[in-house]
């Protein structure tokens, strides 16, 4: 039977080739890695990997990366399965260990003992069988299993916070979609090998060890002093693949996104003619990938001479050493076989680093850019929680049942919708854009930001949006009691007033970007996204997650549900496709439950009607507009605002085009500012319509 050892070199081997390319969803860009840590500089990567703080690092990523699911909500299932694998891992060890014993039986030409020795060695071989596949098995279920649990746990943490925005906007790491595709696959399968190569020679060792030194203890002695130089060899030569398997999961990872790339800016680059160009680019990071795995190549193949040699040089040695024995009488020939086998068992479990070399370094590449992914979502986690000075963002929940002495709401607690308070907007390299603003928006006040380009007004957008919290001031949105989902923490109480953390999700406030986002879905989905996203993709109706992998069921949080909008229903949606004029949209793709690539089937201004058809259906009652109809004519502009106002929707907009001034009653002017000038940059005007 073959030997465990054997049997596992097979799916640890490198699978990479130059020509992979893997079908994934967009990532960093190709040159961001120049501002990453993960390749910024290969030299001081190699150091770090090469001496003791490299191993340490290692093992301390090896860890971070493998124990969360061990003791997370599966542990239960996933630690039996681990014992299941175990325990036939054990059963085919010890069948190739009762086969390899009992083939030194004394047969010496007796017929009856050779024919009882077959037949036990085909009974083993019939009954083990079984266990070898079902090891094999319970082994890829398992990784398969761990792999599925490890996926959601990290694109949680990824969307979390809008992580994914401060990767991609800020560089900070390469390809994220391919650590959560290509290395969590990788990583989880490769560490259940490893684990059962380890147990295997464990086992092996105890086993054979007992019986080789019995034959001849030198022998025993001359195995280890050999295994022990050859791994400290194998260390020294190898020692560079680390670093070039890291490497070369990055270019090949940057040469697929320059694909991608391709695929969806096509029309673009059609357009401009740059074929030439595109081919130009992809071929320089296609060469960048080819030069690494040539260097790959080569220090394989040092490795694999070093490897082949040892692996066969010693094959003799045993027979050699105990021949002699045999031929003075001391030993029955049987005795040589077994000790061969013993001595090959042994080398091999003395010799796992010599043999899986290039295994463990893919591993050790794979570990690395795994730890280094954890360590930013770990770091950007802390960040949001870290005092410093930022634009605090809040919203505060007015409760209705705040009333004054005669029993109306309070006038200005009612209309009041926006509050900037000296607010400050700054770059990250700390250029000033906007300068102490402040800001009262009540309901119906439509205002207008104006200004150059490059004076900040869409980097006002984004700190009212969360997503830019350089500078200093404080932004609040008031909403009513019950828009907030319950789960928002309240940092303080006053007076039925509370003052909430910032949440993703909170009703009453919508934001419209220039270029819409549109999900991988049906028609209906595009409509219904973000308000009803969820409800499209979970069962509200479940109270618990079903199936044979609970966690990638994704429940709602208890009391979400109920406070959301009703859904709208078929022919809701159906009208307001014919409130922004894109009614048509069905004849030409079917239904609303036809699937499409949407953003190349639609052009820039159906996606922007589109966006406002998401905006009708959710009817927030503040909208910020970033230049959302820049792709209309004046025409469909006009008839969308008067949608949107005919709707109670209050809107901030930011545009250049002169037409916007008819819809809106105020309008806020930013300048470029002088870094000598500390004067605030803006002027707020109101707007009469019947002298403009």
């Amino acid at each position: 039977m073959p030997t465990l050892v054997a049997t596992y070199v097979r799916p640890l081997r490198k699978r990479r080739r130059m020509t992979r390319i893997v079908a994934s969803t967009k990532s960093s860009p190709p040159d961001s890695p120049s501002t990453s840590t993960s390749a910024t500089n290969p030299d001081e990567k190699d150091v770090k990997r090469d001496g003791p703080d490299g191993q340490t690092t290692l093992l301390r990523r090896l860890w971070k990366v493998a124990a969360p699911y061990w003791y997370s909500d599966d542990k239960v299932p996933a630690r039996w399965q681990l014992a299941a694998v175990f325990a036939l891992t054990l059963g085919t060890t010890g069948i190739s260990f009762g086969n390899d014993k009992f083939n030194v039986a004394k047969i010496d030409k007796d017929q009856q003992q050779f024919t009882k020795q077959l037949l036990y060695y085909l009974g083993a071989f019939a009954g083990g069988i079984p266990f070898f596949v079902l090891r094999d098995y319970a082994r890829d279920t398992l990784a398969l299993r761990w792999r599925s649990w490890m996926t959601r746990y990290y694109m949680e943490r990824y969307l979390k916070n809008q992580t994914f925005y401060k990767i991609q906007s800020q560089s900070i790491i390469d390809n994220p979609d391919q650590r959560i595709v290509d290395d969590l696959s990788s990583f989880t399968g490769t560490a259940l090998s490893f684990s059962l190569i380890l147990f295997n020679a464990a086992v092996d060792l105890i086993s054979f060890s007992n019986i080789l030194y019995g034959i001849y203890p030198p022998l025993f002695v001359i195995l280890l002093v050999y295994s022990i130089g050859g791994t400290a060899i194998s260390v020294f030569l190898g020692k560079g693949l680390v670093t070039l398997n890291f490497l070369q999961e990055k270019k090949e990872a940057d040469f697929r996104y320059g694909l991608v790339r391709v695929r969806e800016n096509a029309e673009s680059i059609a357009f401009y003619g740059g074929e030439e160009n595109e081919i130009q680019l992809l071929l320089q990071y296609f060469r960048s990938a080819f030069e690494n795995f040539t260097q790959l190549l080569i220090s394989s193949r040092n490795l694999d001479f070093f490897t082949s040699g040892y692996r066969y040089l010693i094959q003799i040695l045993p027979a050699a050493v105990v021949a002699p024995m045999y031929f003075s009488g001391k030993i029955e020939f049987g005795v040589i076989n077994q000790s061969v086998s013993a001595f090959n068992h042994i080398l091999g479990d003395f010799s796992l680093i010599v043999y899986q070399f290039q295994a463990i370094s893919a591993f050790s590449a794979v570990i690395d850019r795994l730890g280094e992914f954890d360590d930013i979502l770990d770091r950007s986690s802390k960040l949001v929680s870290e005092p410093s000075e930022k634009i605090q963002l809040v919203y505060h929940s007015v409760s209705s049942h705040v009333l004054e002495s005669n029993g109306s709401m309070p006038k200005d607690k009612h209309k009041r919708l926006l509050d900037i308070e000296n607010l400050t907007v700054q770059t990250p390299s700390k250029a000033t854009l906007v300068r102490d603003l402040k800001l009262v928006v009540n309901e119906m006040d439509h205002l207008l930001v104006t200004g150059p380009s490059g004076s900040g007004k869409t980097s006002l957008v984004r700190a009212m949006a969360g997503l830019w919290s350089t500078g200093r001031g404080k932004i609040t949105f008031y909403v009513k009691d019950g828009e907030n989902p319950p789960e928002v923490r309240t940092t303080s109480d006053v007076k039925g007033e509370h003052e909430r953390a910032v949440n993703r999700n909170a009703r009453g406030i919508f934001f419209l970007p220039q270029r819409p986002y549109m999900v991988l879905g049906t028609l209906r989905q595009q409509l219904l996204y973000p308000t009803w996203a969820e409800d499209t993709i979970t069962n509200p109706n479940s109270a618990e997650p079903t199936g044979p992998l609970p966690f990638l069921t994704r429940v709602p949080k208890a009391g979400n549900l109920s406070e959301k909008q009703i859904k709208p229903t078929t022919d809701e949606l159906i009208q307001v496709l014919e409130d922004v004029r894109l009614d048509y949209i069905l004849s030409r793709v079917g239904s609303l439950d036809s699937m499409c690539e949407w953003s190349s089937v639609l052009s820039l201004g159906e996606q922007q009607r589109l966006a406002f058809a998401r905006l009708l259906l959710s009817k927030p009652k503040l909208v910020l507009l970033d230049e959302s109809t820049s792709a209309l004519d004046e025409a469909n502009e006009t008839h969308l605002y008067q949608r949107i106002g005919a709707a109670g929707i209050t809107y901030i907009s930011i545009g250049h085009r002169r037409s916007l001034f008819d819809h809106h009653n105020r309008v806020l002017h930013i300048s470029t500012t002088d870094p000598s000038d500390t004067r605030r940059n803006w002027h707020l005007d109101s707007i009469n319509h019947n002298t403009v």
